[in-house]
């Protein structure tokens, strides 16, 4: 697996202001991998977001320091289609992904086809299978703008899998939606886990980026303050203090330990809490 996206020195400013919403960013992502991105609010995730799908500066405007790659190339070297094909985008809010200009769920999904000059006879083939996939089948003579909010994400989210990306970057999928709507987004995301595409996640549920993401990038003030796999990070305690909510196992780990459970490690998952849990009564009994 090779470098697909890279952050070369980067600081990025919008418009207007002086304080940089990312600031000195070196990283590197590499294909096929899980990345889940958290941190407070306000503390450059989205603007990660937007630079890696060059949103920012192209769009956004501002000052950008350094370059983004990917593969190997900078954006602002790609025209917007080009990256559009190689780099999926879902917004937090899902309504500002949809088009307006479309009747049907259907004719949502088809619309970006259209746009990138997809052959009729195989646009319909593309719909019908990323709706099976997404299981939106029954809503495909509904209006779009007439669907819940999960169903809006699960939307969202077809239409960018219809143009089968390899890399599919998502802002915050679940943050609008209640329990139901954000387990049937995230049985999308471990679609995508499983046909090993690229996916920058941010999330502020850490129970589901326990379960799913490989490592974690944690940001603070616009500045990249840990990255690594996702047990080290997630079972950091002192995180917290940064505005991280960690996984609810490794709060319930910390605590056991805090009153005399020898555990051998703090979970991060329902998994281990069971395990490393059932094992330390286990030794406490004999």
């Amino acid at each position: 697996m090779g470098t697909v996206i890279e952050f070369v020195d980067v600081t990025y400013n919008y418009p207007l202001t002086s304080r940089p919403a990312i600031k000195n960013l070196n990283l590197k992502i590499e294909e096929g991998k899980f990345y889940g991105v958290v941190g407070a609010n306000g503390s450059g995730k989205t603007t990660l977001c937007a630079l890696i799908r060059g949103f920012a500066p192209s769009f956004y405007h501002g000052e950008l320091k350094g370059e983004v790659l990917v593969d190997g190339k900078p954006t602002e070297s790609y025209g917007a289609g080009d990256l559009a094909l190689r780099i999926g985008f879902a917004f937090q809010n899902p309504f500002n992904q949809i088009s307006g200009v479309k009747d049907t769920v259907f004719e949502e999904i088809a619309f970006g086809l259209e746009n990138f000059g997809v052959p009729v006879c195989e646009i319909e083939d593309r719909v019908i299978n990323v709706m099976r996939l997404t299981k939106i089948e029954s809503l495909a003579m509904k209006n779009p703008f007439e669907i819940s909010g999960g169903q809006q994400q699960r939307l969202a989210l077809a239409s960018v899998l219809a143009l089968n990306p390899g890399i599919f970057v998502i802002d915050e999928p679940t943050s609008q939606l209640d329990p139901e709507g954000t387990e049937s987004v995230f049985e999308i995301i471990k679609m995508l886990k499983e046909q090993k595409k690229t996916v920058i996640l941010v999330e502020h549920k850490l129970d589901l980026l326990a379960e799913f993401a490989d490592e974690i990038i944690v940001f603070q003030g616009g500045e990249l303050i840990r990255f690594g796999d996702k047990q080290s990070i997630l079972s950091d305690l002192s995180l917290q203090e940064c505005g991280v909510q960690l996984p609810q196992y490794a709060v319930l780990g910390d605590r056991l330990m805090q009153n005399g459970l020898p555990l051998e490690y703090i979970p991060i998952t329902e998994a281990q809490a069971l395990d490393v849990i059932g094992k330390a009564v286990a030794k406490g009994g004999k």
